[in-house]
């Protein structure tokens, strides 16, 4: 996938790295790591600069994030409720479940989505709960943009300084991916374990 990623960029310069990194978002298996770095390396090869490669990777992430973000409104709390009530005795949800997150997520919500950004795989799909708990569209493409505008910045920047040497900073962002997946593995299995330990109790 690396080739074809490196080969996009190298055809299309700006306008492939914007597409690469809108389908990052969507698909999240694509890696950004290589996208950002490689395009920052490109940038001391060819004439593209470090300003565009920075506004064309977050301009399509923040499509990207809009378009997860419309499908997450597709899954409001109304029809979560319907779901509930048909499946929620196999699945041990209740609505209560349902508005409690929905809550949570209308307070933390902004800082969710923005400190998301820099947790991989989460930093995409982080839209969708953004959608479904129907938080304001302003907010969230200012927070969507923050967050993305420093995670591309940094690896674009770093890219740049290594020159051909970018493909080590993506071996580091492999590890760190690696590390981040361990911890939500744990943490995913941890939840579950209090959640039925709570529900036995009751």
């Amino acid at each position: 996938m690396e080739h074809w990623l490196t080969d996009i960029i190298n055809e299309y310069g700006y306008m492939g790295i914007l597409f690469l990194i809108a389908l990052e978002n969507i698909f999240p298996p694509v890696p950004s790591e290589v996208i950002l770095t490689f395009g920052g390396f490109a940038t001391t090869t060819s004439g593209l600069t470090i300003g565009g490669v920075v506004a064309a990777s977050t301009v399509g992430s923040v499509l990207g994030a809009i378009v997860l973000y419309v499908i997450g409104l597709q899954l409001d709390v109304e029809r979560l409720e319907k779901i509930v009530d048909r499946y929620g005795h196999v699945l041990r949800i209740t609505r209560k479940d349902i508005h409690r997150a929905d809550a949570w997520f209308d307070k933390y919500g902004p800082w969710t989505v923005f400190l998301c950004r820099f947790v991989p795989l989460i930093r995409s799909l982080i839209s969708i709960p953004a959608g479904m708990s129907n938080m304001n569209f302003g907010l969230f493409l200012l927070f969507t943009t923050l967050g993305t505008l420093i995670w591309n910045v940094v690896l674009i920047y770093l890219g740049a300084s290594v020159g051909s040497s970018w493909d080590t900073i993506v071996e580091y962002m492999d590890l760190y991916s690696k590390f981040v997946y361990v911890l939500l593995a744990i943490l995913f299995v941890a939840l579950i374990f209090f959640y039925i330990k709570k529900r036995r109790k009751k």
